[in-house]
């Protein structure tokens, strides 16, 4: 998190994204993924959680 803040506040101060890159040691494609969200990108889930096809047999699988 302090390494997205930090490169995000140099390029922004007129450090060019390569240059930012070699800086802070990090791929070119990462400073520009950096710079494409305005805050931290998290994990986002793309489907809804899948249920286990036994979820009607639990009861009896718990009884045994």
């Amino acid at each position: 998190m302090e390494l997205y803040l930090r490169d995000r506040l140099a390029c922004a101060e007129g450090m060019s994204q390569r240059e930012a890159a070699k800086h802070f040691n990090i791929s070119r494609d990462t400073v520009r993924k950096m710079l494409s969200y305005s805050g931290l990108p998290g994990y986002r889930r793309t489907a809804p959680v899948r249920r286990p096809k036994l979820e009607a047999f639990i009861p009896i699988i718990d009884a045994w």
